[in-house]
């Protein structure tokens, strides 16, 4: 701020606000009027709450593109998880009503593959949404 002509204000404040003003004015190496000054010219800055508004709206766009992306992914593993049930409700046959001990394994069998193959699925770098983006570019191949 500028050393030109000053007016003098005293104001009281409460300790643990003195003791911040103090502590804050020490550690960036300046005058505590200083910072009550640059303080309240914030305060009173008419464009304060415009720049603060901006903030928010910049966030806010981060956000919502973020929940975009989110949308995108949860679709296409929805969609994927549809064709492949689809696919293998085509394929399978129907149990027989007296399905047998060893055929009920057979199933926990495909079950628990299936989930393990899911799981190796989800804990590698790219996935199906990475494969269908690098697909949909000309010239690329799903990786």
């Amino acid at each position: 701020m500028s050393k030109g002509n000053r007016i003098k204000h005293t104001f009281r404040l409460p300790p643990d606000l003195s003791r911040q003003l103090a502590d804050y004015a020490g550690r960036k190496r300046v005058s505590q009027a200083s910072v009550v000054e640059a303080a309240i010219a914030s305060f009173l800055s008419p464009d304060g709450s415009e720049r603060m508004e901006a903030a928010f709206s910049r966030r806010l766009d981060r956000i919502t593109r973020q929940l975009q992306k989110l949308d995108y992914h949860i679709e296409v593993g929805n969609e994927a998880f549809a064709l492949y049930l689809r696919s293998w409700l085509a394929a399978t046959p129907p149990p027989a009503s007296e399905a047998s001990a060893a055929a009920r394994a057979g199933v926990e069998k495909r079950f628990e593959n299936f989930v393990e193959a899911l799981a190796r699925r989800i804990e590698r770098e790219t996935h199906l949404a990475d494969d269908l983006m690098r697909a949909s570019e000309p010239g690329q191949e799903p990786g």
